[in-house]
């Protein structure tokens, strides 16, 4: 199989937590992120998911000691509100229809959903956040970027409030998002940016990630991680081995 056909296939699978059409769990093997069927068991479940186990790029890191670097900037050209919304036995996740898109350099990508992790699954010199948002894109020859944005509790976002407000308590199919879910209300101000090449943080781990970790985190309302928590109080993978990749950090 070609390397485009590998990767497209790979798409396929790699938005799990997606595994199905219509947006919650379908997996054939079951994971989780405690017991047996946790993380360190994820490579041993599902032959598919071998490279969560032997992979030498894959993610979370421990972002530490970084490399300056000329990046381009990341041009967010996103539409206002989102599609649908579902609780996916993982997480909870907004997904959006055809026409909002990322663009750094001469890469362009289509914006496929954002979902949530409980604490943060990066961690900033040892340390992690209350939440983190994964912002998956899809670029047309099937490779992934996704922008990592770390939140932090504080202020009350008004798109995370809405969020929290209307995620579905079980996990089932995906239901029409409310109009006020706008993902832009869920950058910073600043869009300065770690990047490295990694994986899926779910299953099938798949390295086909190009990361985007913004410097500056968001505020969001303790409540709102508390509601957020009483569904999934842990729903983060540790921190996987950097195998001497470097990280670049936009000047």
């Amino acid at each position: 199989m070609h390397r485009r056909q590998v990767l497209k296939a790979l798409t396929g699978l790699a938005l799990c937590p997606l595994c199905a059409s219509n947006g919650f769990a379908a997996d054939a093997a079951h994971w989780s992120y405690e017991g047996a069927t946790g993380p360190a068991k994820w490579g041993e479940i599902d032959a598919a998911s071998k490279v969560c186990s032997i992979g030498a790029q894959q993610s979370p890191i421990d972002i530490g000691a970084t490399v300056k670097a000329q990046l381009p900037a990341l041009k967010f050209a996103w539409r206002k509100s989102g599609d649908t919304i579902v609780n996916n036995g993982h997480t909870i996740q907004v997904n959006f229809a055809e026409g909002s898109a990322l663009t750094f350099g001469t890469a362009r990508y289509t914006l496929l959903q954002v979902h949530f992790h409980r604490p943060s699954e990066h961690l900033i010199g040892g340390k992690n956040f209350p939440m983190e948002a994964h912002f998956v894109h899809r670029h047309a020859s099937g490779g992934l970027a996704v922008v990592g944005v770390l939140m932090a509790t504080g202020k009350p976002n008004a798109v995370f409030g809405k969020i929290a407000a209307t995620m579905p308590a079980k996990e089932g199919p995906a239901v029409k998002a409310d109009a006020a879910i706008n993902p832009n209300g869920l950058l910073p101000a600043r869009r300065g940016y770690y990047r490295y090449p990694g994986s899926l943080t779910t299953p099938p781990c798949a390295e086909v990630v190009e990361w985007l970790l913004l410097t500056d985190p968001i505020e969001v309302a303790a409540a709102d991680v508390t509601s957020f928590a009483k569904l999934y109080p842990m729903n983060a993978r540790p921190a996987q081995k950097d195998n001497r990749r470097y990280v670049l950090r936009s000047g």
